[in-house]
């Protein structure tokens, strides 16, 4: 790709993005959306997380499936779980699976 098309393209995803991001702001209030689909909007974060995270946890560097006790992410991940149901504070949780999986690494237990 040229200098300039690299421009235009960059160009284009900034124009996209201000309009699907300022599209609710400029006619929200012209607009209702129905209960139910408020109530399905509360889950997209989590859905949005999951679908970024289970495959960094579930496949290896060659995109094969590795849901084994060898694979030190999905056991961190399942650590960090559990660690999070006990607890239910997401910033211990965060130092939790990553002191989880460090150690793992380190350690090569698994």
């Amino acid at each position: 790709m040229s200098d300039w098309e690299i421009w235009a393209v960059i160009g284009a995803l900034a124009v996209a993005t201000a309009a699907t991001r300022s599209s609710f702001w400029l006619v929200g209030h012209h607009i209702t959306i129905p209960k139910r689909v408020q109530e399905m909007l509360r889950y997209a974060p989590a859905c949005a997380l999951a679908a970024i995270i289970a495959p960094d946890i579930l496949l290896n560097g060659a995109g094969e499936l590795q849901a084994t006790l060898s694979n030190p992410k999905l056991v961190a991940g399942a650590a960090a779980a559990a660690f999070y149901v006990v607890r239910r504070n997401m910033l211990q949780t965060i130092v939790f699976g990553m002191l989880m999986f460090t150690a793992l690494r380190l350690t090569h237990i698994l």
